[in-house]
């Protein structure tokens, strides 16, 4: 089983990770903050893979250093979880659609940081969630789990099916990723023998 927990304590936020890539879509989360935990959950049901976040954080003065922090804390399980990334597939794509909105995500387990991200939400708030926290959330995660992210709105007039068609389309890239290629048992996937 390929999984990992993690504990990150700073000044600002308490964040305990656990997660399974190899699980069966079961997320325990309790951020404080709903939309963010509506959100992972997408992720892990979409994923395929058990998520259990828990967290403190100076919410009094607003949701960034939490959000922020449970992407990182993420980012170093799945980082852990992932290991010498040998068999995997290594890249994966998603396009999800909710209604009118419709998102593609692009991932390599690359061993590099980077992200390109292209989301111009139709609102600045959802709900009591600031939008600019999502991308917060997968620079996060990108800087510490080590893979490369693409992320595209490609469409959405509603600021809910923008965000919820990212998180969705994030999980299902991520499962096609990390998913094991019986043509590829035991290999590393890169011609540089190491990613």
């Amino acid at each position: 089983m390929r999984q990992a927990q993690i504990t990150r304590n700073t000044k600002e936020t308490q964040i305990s990770v656990s997660l399974n890539l190899d699980g069966s879509g079961k997320a325990n989360l309790a951020s404080g903050l709903g939309f963010l935990d509506h959100m992972l959950d997408q992720v892990a049901r979409h994923g395929i893979m058990d998520i259990d976040v828990s967290a403190q954080g100076d919410l009094h003065i607003d949701a960034h250093h939490t959000v922020e922090d449970i992407g990182i804390t993420l980012g170093q399980a799945f980082a852990k979880a992932i290991g010498d990334k040998k068999g995997i597939r290594r890249y994966g794509h998603a396009y999800v659609p909710l209604d009118e909105a419709l998102s593609r995500v692009v991932i390599d387990v690359s061993g590099r940081p980077e992200m390109q991200y292209d989301v111009k939400f139709t609102r600045a708030m959802i709900g009591n969630f600031d939008a600019d926290l999502i991308h917060e959330f997968f620079q996060g995660f990108v800087n510490h789990a080590l893979i490369t992210l693409h992320i595209d709105n490609l469409r959405g007039n509603n600021a809910h099916h923008q965000a919820e068609t990212v998180f969705k389309a994030f999980g299902r890239a991520l499962r096609m990723a990390v998913e094991a290629d019986p043509r590829m048992a035991g290999v590393t996937p890169s011609t540089k023998g190491s990613l």
